[in-house]
């Protein structure tokens, strides 16, 4: 039994919390009679109560997040209805900033800000049974140099099947106004002897994949400099995926960029948009030409994967400026591309521009974007479906060479807009297509509309399908095949695959 569990629930059984361990490893006398219990949000909210419960804790602490506060409203109520003594304690985004979208009144104290120091303060004085009286904590900042790191608390469970999530930094100096993140805008490091100490020892137990949560990661070249070195200096397979600036790549992070092998280095570049004005009205700041030189350098001169982001529904907006923007990056880079839904996160000052551009929201999580002036709800509901669609083929690299059939005479968003639309008819679903009824899809696709000639799609089908091993040939393609492909013999960890559909 433990008197406090840490818990929360991840989008899927691959991540893991790295709140939930900062939290844990700052515990000091209170650690020994804690756990950390995760679970997912398919998981049954009352399964997840009863083995909550079971360990009969004084203190149930969750984090929470816009893609699990609907279920943690529920969890919560359910465990006060049965267990109305356990204190509950709750943190993250979704409960640190006004306004409160999902009733969280029965959680006992609610935590603001960074909780590493104010989490022991407060489970101390519950224990001692001196209770604050105030229920929101506004915990602020830390000094991340005085507090212990969390990495030693990933067990060997994380290691083996999970992502594992670091940080070199916290804060961000840019203001863009759809990001939590500009609500902290002064940038603060780990001391980074201490902090490779670390990730030496993540080494040692068979940590393979880091995914690094900085918002900058490439903001300081010292610090990154020596985190790409660590990398660099090790032998054999290994994932590490940062979230860099896009108009900030000086040379001595392109050199050490350069030397990463295929399928070790992801790069997510944050791009938003390239609309200048609208850009300008977010506060976000581009410099275009120095982006399109980085995006280049990376996609002819680097290994590295890329995630360049897009959001629909910035204000001012339409579907014209945005199909310009993705035909532009598109141009400019193979990489997958990340078309996201604008969200109205409490805490940012998107609701400025509702009058102006006619912004409008759902009031239930995610907060996205429904219509603007410039986006009807029609339209919004078409670009959610391309986003699903474009991820299945373009992002996926399953359809590397007969995707390209469709826009060989064409703008790439034009024509996956056209493409997007007809799938839909013939689907009427985003989810639970098989990769082969994609490829079939395409191909009708492409020979209806005079795209492409049969034998030619078919052949780029192939290719694309038969490149990952134990594939089997769909058999809509036969008639088109002389004889059967074999499939190359080549295992890849899990975190490559996608990566390496992309080479």
């Amino acid at each position: 039994m433990n008197s406090i569990i840490l818990t929360t629930l991840n989008a899927r059984y691959s991540h893991t919390s790295i709140g939930l361990r900062y939290l844990f490893a700052n515990l000091k006398e209170l650690q020994s009679d804690a756990a950390i219990i995760e679970f997912t949000i398919n998981d049954n909210v009352q399964d997840i109560a009863e083995k909550l419960l079971a360990e009969q804790p004084h203190i149930v602490a969750m984090g929470v997040y816009i893609w699990n506060v609907i279920q943690v409203s529920e969890l919560i109520h359910t465990l006060k209805k049965i267990s109305p003594q356990t204190y509950i304690i709750l943190g993250g985004p979704e409960v640190s900033y006004d306004p409160m979208r999902v009733n969280m009144d029965v959680a006992d104290y609610i935590i603001r800000g960074e909780g590493e120091i104010a989490f022991h303060t407060l489970c101390k004085a519950i224990v001692d049974g001196n209770q604050p009286s105030e229920r929101i904590i506004d915990a602020g900042t830390v000094n991340l140099n005085d507090i212990e790191l969390p990495y030693r608390y990933y067990s060997d469970e994380d290691v083996r099947n999970r992502y594992i999530y670091v940080e070199a930094s916290r804060g961000c100096p840019f203001s863009c106004e759809f990001c939590l993140s500009s609500m902290d805008n002064r940038v603060r490091n780990l001391f980074i002897d201490r902090l490779l100490e670390e990730f030496e020892l993540l080494w040692q137990r068979g940590v393979r994949n880091f995914k690094f949560i900085d918002r900058t990661f490439n903001l300081n070249p010292k610090i990154s400099n020596q985190i790409l070195d660590f990398f660099l200096a090790k032998d054999g397979d290994y994932f590490a995926h940062f979230e860099v600036i896009p108009d900030h790549f000086p040379l001595s992070i392109q050199q050490r960029i350069k030397q990463f092998k295929p399928a070790s280095l992801q790069l997510e570049v944050g791009i938003q948009t390239l609309n200048n004005d609208v850009a300008t009205r977010i506060h976000r700041k581009l410099n275009i030409e120095k982006i399109k030189e980085n995006i280049a350098f990376l996609e002819h001169e680097t290994h590295a994967h890329m995630h360049l982001d897009l959001i629909v529904g910035l204000p001012g907006e339409n579907l014209e400026s945005f199909g310009k923007g993705l035909n532009q990056l598109c141009s400019l880079t193979h990489a997958e591309i990340q078309i996201g839904i604008l969200k109205n996160l409490s805490g940012t000052s998107l609701s400025r521009h509702n009058e102006v551009y006619g912004m409008v929201y759902s009031d239930i999580p995610p907060y996205d974007i429904i219509k603007t002036n410039d986006l009807s709800f029609e339209d919004i509901q078409k670009m959610k479906r391309f986003a699903r669609f474009w991820n299945l083929y373009k992002n996926s690299g399953n359809f590397k060479l007969s995707l390209a059939l469709l826009w060989s005479e064409g703008g790439v968003f034009e024509s996956f807009f056209a493409f997007s639309i007809w799938i839909y008819k013939q689907t009427n679903s985003t989810w639970h297509i098989s990769l082969d009824r994609l490829a079939k899809l395409l191909f009708g696709y492409l020979n209806n509309t005079g795209l492409a000639e049969p034998q030619h799609i078919a052949d780029c089908l192939v290719k694309d399908l038969m490149k990952i091993e134990g594939r089997v040939l769909p058999a809509f393609l036969r008639p088109y095949v002389p004889h059967t492909p074999k499939t190359p013999k080549n295992k890849v960890s899990g975190h490559n695959k996608r990566q390496l559909r992309h080479l």
